[in-house]
């Protein structure tokens, strides 16, 4: 019954809101900066201090290994809360130097679990975060899970109010195929429904393409 209604859920989104071909980003690196960025911040922004950093001949991690935290912090500066981002993209940096070949392309051609593990264990990086680089960045069947996943879920009685982001992940990666697209797909329109239908106040649900599950 699960697996069904994350079909019909995604099969509704996609007739609605169209493919979204996320994560917007020319390189893995840029995807993964961004994934840093965007915590705590609206797109908009994350843009706008990725084309400082990308203007300025930086965005690259032989450029950004290499910046002081100060530095970096003023590149980054449009994405807000910059001191902190700047000490968790050069965490990041760090790892990809310390792991693989110390290239992105050789620390994101590594195993998913072991890969997972050594993003998790990147002061800054969360779960959230982690996914986002597996997915958008290595291209790995991961499921990313947000507010507004919870949010959706639970107003359709698919999670608990206790549900933990592992036990919303398992939900879809257990009943869907692990398909990188699909995952790819349904993370982007489940933020599009959340925020144009499924609001955290004053939702929308007569009108939301889900209307009826």
């Amino acid at each position: 019954m699960t697996a069904d209604t994350l079909s019909e859920m995604y099969s509704r989104l996609m007739d609605h809101f169209g493919p979204q071909s996320w994560w917007p980003g020319e390189t893995p690196f840029e995807v993964m900066v961004g994934a840093i960025l965007t915590q705590n911040t609206n797109w908009g922004n994350v843009e706008k201090a990725i084309h400082r950093t990308k203007d300025a001949g930086m965005l690259s991690l032989e450029k950004l290994v290499d910046l002081s935290p100060g530095l970096l912090a003023e590149y980054i500066k449009p994405a807000g809360y910059y001191n902190v981002k700047a000490a968790r993209l050069l965490n990041l940096c760090h790892c990809i130097v310390g792991h693989g070949d110390g290239t992105v392309a050789g620390f994101l051609a590594q195993p998913l679990a072991e890969l997972r593990t050594q993003l998790l264990g990147v002061k800054g990086v969360g779960q959230e975060t982690a996914d986002c680089i597996l997915l958008y960045a290595a291209q790995l069947p991961v499921f990313v899970v947000d507010t507004y996943t919870y949010r959706v879920l639970s107003r359709h009685n698919l999670v608990g109010e206790t549900s933990d982001y592992n036990e919303m992940q398992e939900i879809f990666m257990d009943n869907l195929n692990a398909d990188v697209e699909v995952f790819n797909e349904y993370h982007a329109l489940l933020v599009q429904v959340g925020k144009h239908y499924c609001r955290k106040k004053n939702p929308d649900c007569n009108s939301c393409p889900l209307n009826g599950l």
